[in-house]
């Protein structure tokens, strides 16, 4: 068994929460194994003041996979919603843990939900998953560019003209920030991102010792639901800079899962769902993409 490993993870407060917690589990289970975190940037993290749409899949990983490729680390922590569905040749999950509400969640200036905000109101969020689904539901609102990290956000809200921000329920509640949150949006209503909520814990596959090391770490089911959200992300050829959706549950060993593709601009949403034994994620996965397809899914991530 190893003695020492060191965790690669971006800087922010979220993604230093979930690195801790990460070393916090691993300590549980091997108290003798020295764990130190290493802070990387990324690109995601250099570029503060312009949308990162168009920079392509993995602008808040790929520095942190290069790191673990070249041994400078021996795992890394995501967002799982960060992280492509295609990971370099070498790398790969060793393990994702029990997943966090999955939900977006609605921050508003006054404190009112969505259907009682003012006509034209100025709604903030980076995501184009977001803001394609927030148009759907209110074609009147103005949807800008908000780009930070969760307290930034927050402090956009309060020192500007706008009337709300959308973030992932997850992270408010890690960093026990969950009070401030005004409204949450049901899963068919606002379809999270895949993987939203969970984390991913990613290493190089021929580290037999990490890999070891993580398996207490892994949740089955949560494993289970995120593949099948990832094969549909992977079926349509998309990341997190296209307005897709999909989230999985499993309910007594049934994986049911509903998923999205959107108009960039709210014009229209296609929804599907499917369900079947948990054991065949991927299968419910590449059916929920097909039908997606087959109502005319590409020509809406074309549009």
């Amino acid at each position: 068994m190893t003695s020492s490993v060191t965790i690669g993870t971006r800087g922010s407060q979220l993604a230093l929460w979930q690195a801790e917690y990460v070393k916090h589990e691993l300590s549980q289970h091997f108290p003798n194994v020295e764990i130190e975190l290493k802070i990387i940037k990324t690109t995601g993290d250099t570029i503060q003041n312009r949308s990162l749409v168009g920079l392509g899949k993995g602008v808040f990983t790929k520095e942190i996979e290069i790191a673990l490729l070249n041994g400078k680390i021996d795992l890394a922590v995501h967002s799982l919603k960060d992280l492509p569905t295609e990971l370099p040749n070498g790398l790969h999950i060793a393990a994702i843990p029990s997943r966090e509400d999955p939900r977006d969640v609605l921050i508003t200036s006054i404190g009112v939900s969505l259907q009682d905000l003012h006509n034209g109101a100025i709604i903030g969020t980076t995501s184009p998953r977001r803001k394609a689904q927030l148009l759907y539901l209110r074609l009147d609102l103005k949807v800008v560019d908000v780009r930070g990290n969760v307290d930034t956000r927050i402090r956009k809200l309060q020192e500007t003209d706008l009337d709300g921000i959308i973030l992932a329920a997850a992270g408010l509640k890690r960093l026990n920030k969950h009070d401030v949150i005004t409204q949450y949006f049901d899963v068919d209503q606002m379809i999270p991102a895949v993987g939203q909520g969970a984390l991913a814990i990613e290493t190089r596959e021929n580290d037999v010792n990490t890999n070891e090391l993580l398996a207490p770490l892994n949740d089955p089911t949560t494993t289970a639901e995120i593949t099948a959200e990832r094969t549909v992300l992977e079926h349509l050829g998309g990341g997190c800079q296209l307005p897709i959706g999909a989230y999985a549950k499993d309910k007594d060993g049934e994986l049911s899962i509903i998923a999205t593709v959107c108009h960039p601009e709210g014009k229209n949403r296609i929804v599907e769902m499917e369900s079947g034994e948990i054991d065949s994620p991927k299968q419910i996965g590449s059916v929920v993409a097909e039908k997606l397809l087959n109502k005319g899914a590409r020509e809406l991530l074309n549009s």
